[in-house]
């Protein structure tokens, strides 16, 4: 080639052009598209902190009024228990004969059994209720959670 058709193919090329303002613009986009998408982030991790800390207080507001119901419960059958030992001892001293003593104690033992049976169904129905009552918040903030995650 010669140095005049060097020129020539040289002038009839063009370089691409780079606009500074279309590419200040597309950064501006991005940059607003991200401080966006950051403020959901927030706003989504906010709401969820917020969401947990009710649940933690209810659920502990109702541990709290079941571990009272459970403690009233206690309280109750030791009574019951107390109640009952001392009538047995006054029968006991009034007994006058061994088969009498023997007697007392027979029935006395076949009663604690079957108080004992009574008050063990009546702990297990509240203690099945305050864990169902304790867990319930937990599990359904955990379902919510995990409906919001498979929406997303």
């Amino acid at each position: 080639m010669s140095k005049t058709k060097t020129a020539e193919f040289a002038d009839n090329i063009e370089m691409p052009s780079f606009d500074v303002s279309k590419a200040t613009d597309q950064f501006r986009v991005f940059a607003e598209k991200g401080v966006e998408q950051s403020k959901e982030a927030y706003t989504k991790l906010k709401t969820g902190a917020e969401e947990a800390q009710k649940t933690i207080e209810t659920s502990y507001e109702t541990a709290r009024s079941v571990t009272n119901e459970l403690s009233l419960k206690a309280i109750a059958a030791l009574r019951t228990n107390a109640e009952a030992g001392f009538s047995h001892l006054e029968a006991l001293a009034g007994a006058k004969t061994l088969s009498e003593i023997v007697e007392l104690q027979t029935s006395y033992l076949r009663g604690r059994v079957e108080q004992t049976v009574e008050q063990a169904k009546e702990f297990q129905a509240v203690a099945s209720k305050a864990a169902e009552d304790v867990s319930k918040p937990v599990k359904t903030a955990f379902e919510k959670a995990l409906k919001d995650l498979k929406a997303a």
